[in-house]
């Protein structure tokens, strides 16, 4: 039964990476400009770092 649990850890930290990482490429990528933009920017940038940290919390779970 373990390695049910470990799939399913693997395929969400797949999904964490996944995200993060394309959040963190949105930040770079977004056109508006001002405070607006700066807001989406710091937005993008807490979402794909809080990905990155699930995935690896979850890697080190797998460990």
């Amino acid at each position: 039964m373990t390695d049910w649990t470990n799939a399913i850890m693997f395929g969400v930290m797949l999904v964490a990476f996944t995200l993060g990482l394309s959040s963190i490429i949105m930040g770079f990528l977004s056109p508006a400009t001002g405070s607006k933009g700066m807001q989406e920017k710091i937005e993008y940038g807490f979402f794909g770092v809080s990905g990155l940290v699930v995935c690896l919390m979850l890697g080190y779970g797998l460990a």
